[in-house]
């Protein structure tokens, strides 16, 4: 099953997906856009140097990681993630404040569920092992 987007925003270079756990901003053409998508391919690469992209190629945002989001004087969009550049995403005031809303809604969801799923892993480490008997 795909996941729909809970919110689109399509402009003229790129598109903006919000998703239950994700932000996606997608290049629509160019040479920026076949970067965006090696980068994006590749699982070691985005963490080696997904970072270093960031500023000129637009990656996939996880919710639970996100600090912040604000609105700066100009009306774009401003996402702010501990230990990582903030990022802004060029809308008008009008879609910053739509995505904006969103967001806030979804980050705590996020950020419970993977407090859930670490808590759940941490218990199943914890689990005592069971050793299995040969037959006699």
């Amino acid at each position: 099953m795909v996941e729909k987007p809970v919110l689109r925003i399509n402009k003229p270079h790129y598109i903006v997906k919000l998703y239950e756990d994700t932000l996606e901003v997608d290049l629509k053409e160019g040479t920026k856009k076949e970067l965006e998508d090696v980068v994006e391919a590749n699982p070691l690469l985005r963490e080696s140097i997904g970072l270093l992209f960031q500023t000129i190629v637009p990656l996939d945002i996880a919710l639970k990681d996100v600090d912040s989001v604000k609105i700066d004087k100009k009306g774009q969009l401003k996402i702010i993630i501990p230990m990582r550049r903030d990022i802004i995403i060029p809308l008008d005031q009008k879609e910053s404040m739509k995505l904006a809303e969103k967001m806030n809604e979804l980050i705590p969801l996020a950020k419970q569920r993977e407090a859930e799923r670490l808590k759940a892993l941490e218990e199943a480490e914890e689990r005592p092992k069971r050793k299995f008997e040969e037959p006699t």
